[in-house]
């Protein structure tokens, strides 16, 4: 049998971590391996206890989750940790720094439970988890601000299909959205996405969209 995916869930809030980890450890293929209120705890838990996914709260004490997440999965990090942040729409202004912090995605935390147990499946599979209804209200609000002053960069490295795959995967399309909007097949999509990542040495889909909105390839 395959050994069920290990979760550490942080959060401050005590209900919250104990409804987490309720609905976590009635799946059969997840476990709870570690609970704890805030983002050092968070980063110290992992060393000892090594999961394959943290669900990881945004605005906490001694450490917020942005923090968090930069030390557990950013840049340089020796052995990162797949993070998957939980947000609340009054702090959407957190989302696009928790995925420039190295997260693999977020979640709202009205989501419903089946919604938690798909995040974290989807991320401890190396896949990122990015809602284009989400894409499109939280991040694409902030856009002018994380936008670079020069402007637009079209000499990135792509093909022009490319770039118009990459703009629409930032607009907050779906693989079968992009594959409508083009007459394409979504095969073909996902072909255009793997060259997209391969291309600029980015890591998932959430890094996609990243990318695109520091490079103003997006309105």
């Amino acid at each position: 049998m395959t050994a069920p995916i290990r979760v550490l869930v942080c959060d401050d809030q005590a209900l919250i971590r104990t409804g987490f980890a309720t609905i976590i450890d009635a799946q059969p293929d997840l476990e709870t391996v570690g609970e704890c209120g805030d983002g050092r705890a968070a980063v110290d838990l992992a060393a000892r206890v090594h999961p394959d996914v943290v669900v990881m709260d945004v605005r906490m004490p001694v450490l917020d989750g942005i923090g968090a997440t930069r030390l557990l999965a950013g840049v340089g990090v020796a052995h990162p940790v797949k993070v998957l942040v939980v947000t609340t729409f009054n702090l959407d202004e957190y989302v696009y720094e928790a995925l420039r912090a190295g997260a693999s995605g977020f979640l709202l935390k009205d989501a419903p439970p089946a919604q938690l147990l798909h995040g974290i499946r989807t991320v401890a599979t190396g896949a990122a988890l990015l809602a284009p209804e989400v894409t499109r209200q939280l991040v694409g609000r902030y856009a002018a601000r994380i936008r670079p002053a020069q402007g637009t960069r079209e000499d990135v490295g792509l093909a022009p299909r490319e770039l118009e795959v990459l703009r629409l995967i930032a607009n907050g399309l779906s693989n079968a959205e992009i594959a409508a909007t083009l007459v394409i097949s979504q095969e073909t999509v996902k072909t255009y996405v793997s060259r997209i990542l391969t291309k600029l040495d980015l890591r998932d889909r959430v890094q996609a969209v990243v990318y695109a909105y520091r490079n103003g390839l997006v309105t």
